[in-house]
């Protein structure tokens, strides 16, 4: 960097010091904290984004949000040029520039990682920034901050897109990294046309019933009710209610979303006993977790979950019935052979019925360590990888080499069997690939892709949670006086270090039918998370407190005696 740039973001980051006591770590979700302690990150986040577009010399994002977190909160995170996260290489020096002490320490610090870095202020394409923001009060003035470390980079240019949800601002990079037009209207048609395109896909003898018609959705009281409400505009055919869309005076998060929904498996405000037998489906705050439900007609308060695992144990059955219509063809043809890898990825917590269920399908399961990037990661090696979430985070990737042989495969049926099954399995997982996020979990393109497959499928909420019945599960935590001892192995399944400590946990384990359990230490807290799963809940829960007192004599306080 030459004296004139440095002394422009000494200037500026003179502006937003960093608050006394402050420490915070990069994670899966970017920083996150209360928004009255958030101004100088979100301005020195703003300088990464510019940085990491010179880098890259393509559009990277910069998304303030805290998604299901309360409405005080904030945090703000970077999209990389892919519409994926920032790379996880840039991770430690993201915590390096948040919690430098001083403007000089700051400035050097940028110093040194443009050198190490070979960050070029002289190239060919300047750096250029698509700002975001979800509904928070705190939003704007947090907005304000980033565009301010955006423009201590000299030539670098900030586009502020307005409020939306973060999967929308990881689709407009991707897809303006891939040249195509990523207006929000953009975003909107490209959802609600595929949509379409697959609904007039679903055979003919199939009809949903009137009453699996209507789709009641709790948008949080955040930004996925609002801009559900547009989307509901363009898909005229669908009967949507839309509830808790910040309109109504509710509270972000509170009481209400997809992570209240999921965790406390109670229905969110504004749910009653006349929503019984209607499908109803959960937002987050943000718009990139879904889950759905079903309001039980002997306890209004309790529902039926649909979690992330089932959600994707529906696309995966979905995809799979699609690449064996292809298979059923007797064509001659260069590819007939052609073999899609198809992958579905999961973490430890997922349930163990979801994964014998994908299993008994013939699907290959993999497992990574707990956060998207992992999962997201992993489903990119395969043609078509499928991951979620129990939360209801997740998505479907789609290789290009497998995109470029479906559109070959569809002008080769075009022409030599037009309308065919074979034909329509093609424009079926192209349109799918066109309505799901392939950048981040999106809970609006999962909702579309659910209802379309449900209507392809003739199938009623209660015709989707009966594919497999969840183990009862339990999770816990136990406090440690340092969280690094356990070291894991097996995407979190073993435990390494310390010793023996494995040994104990399968003797517990051994005791009960079904019986699974894992440690793993906590990414934010001092604590280990326990979770454990048998064939009833009294075995799940017992199972749970034998682990969480072994994780408490190996490595806590020994309180559990």
């Amino acid at each position: 960097m030459n004296d004139n740039q440095k002394s422009l973001i000494l200037k500026s980051s003179s502006q937003y010091p960093l608050p006394q006591g402050v420490k915070l770590s990069y994670g899966t979700a970017g920083f996150r904290a209360d928004a009255s302690i958030l101004e100088s990150t979100v301005f020195r986040v703003g300088i990464l984004a510019a940085l990491r577009s010179l880098k890259t010399q393509s559009l990277t994002g910069l998304m303030i949000t805290a998604s299901h977190n309360k409405v005080t909160d904030n945090g703000v995170k970077i999209a990389d040029p892919s519409g994926g996260m920032l790379t996880q290489e840039w991770e430690p020096f993201a915590d390096a520039i948040a919690n430098s002490p001083t403007p000089q320490h700051f400035v050097q610090l940028i110093d040194e990682f443009v050198k190490k870095e070979n960050i070029r202020f002289d190239g060919v394409r300047s750096a250029k920034i698509l700002l975001g923001r979800d509904t928070r009060p705190s939003g704007e003035s947090l907005l304000e901050a980033a565009k301010q470390g955006v423009y201590s980079i000299v030539g670098a240019t900030g586009i502020d897109m307005g409020i939306l949800t973060t999967p929308q601002l990881h689709w407009m990079v991707r897809a303006r990294n891939k040249d195509m037009k990523a207006t929000e209207l953009d975003y909107f048609e490209q959802l609600s046309s595929s949509f379409r395109f697959l609904v007039d896909l679903t055979p003919n003898q199939i009809k949903m019933s009137k009453t699996d018609d209507k789709l009641i959705v709790d948008g949080a009281n955040g930004v996925g009710g609002e801009k559900l409400e547009v989307l509901k505009k363009m898909l005229n055919s669908m009967d949507i209610e839309i509830r808790n869309s910040g309109k109504e005076g509710g509270v972000l998060n509170e009481g209400v979303g997809a992570d209240y929904v999921q965790k406390e498996k109670v229905v969110p405000q504004g749910f009653h006993l006349k929503d019984v037998g209607i499908r109803c489906a959960s937002l987050d705050g943000d718009a990139d977790r879904l889950v759905y439900f079903s309001v039980q007609s002997n306890n209004t308060s309790k529902i039926d979950l649909v979690d992330g695992d089932k959600i994707l144990s529906l696309f995966a059955l979905f995809i799979k019935e699609q690449l064996s219509i292809l298979k059923m063809e007797g064509d001659d043809h260069v590819d007939e052979n052609y073999e899609a890898r198809l992958g579905v990825v999961q973490t430890a917590y997922a349930n163990g019925a979801s994964t014998d269920y994908l299993r008994q399908l013939g699907l290959e399961v993999v497992f990574t360590p707990t956060g998207v990037k992992y999962l997201h990661e992993k489903a990119a090696e395969y043609d078509i990888g499928i991951y979620f979430e129990a939360n209801g985070h997740g998505t479907i990737l789609f290789s290009e080499s497998f995109l470029t042989w479906l559109n070959a495969r569809n002008n080769e049926l075009s022409s030599k069997s037009k309308g065919s099954e074979q034909q329509k399995a093609v424009l079926r997982l192209l349109a799918v690939s066109n309505l799901i996020n392939q950048a981040v979990g999106d809970a609006l393109s999962g909702l579309l892709l659910v209802e379309a497959i449900l209507q392809y499928k003739g199938w009623s909420i209660y015709n989707w949670s009966e594919l497999y019945h969840d183990l009862p599960s339990r999770q816990l935590k136990v406090k440690v006086v340092d969280r690094t001892a356990v070291v894991t192995a097996n995407a979190e399944t073993v435990v390494v270090r310390p010793p023996l400590i494995q040994e104990a946990i399968n003797v517990e384990v051994a005791k009960y039918p079904q019986g699974r359990s894992f440690i793993r230490p906590s990414g934010t807290e001092e604590v280990i998370r326990v979770y454990a799963e048998a064939s009833i809940q009294e075995a799940a829960d017992s199972l749970a407190n034998s682990v969480a007192k072994l994780a408490d004599q190996f490595l806590g306080f020994g309180n559990s005696g």
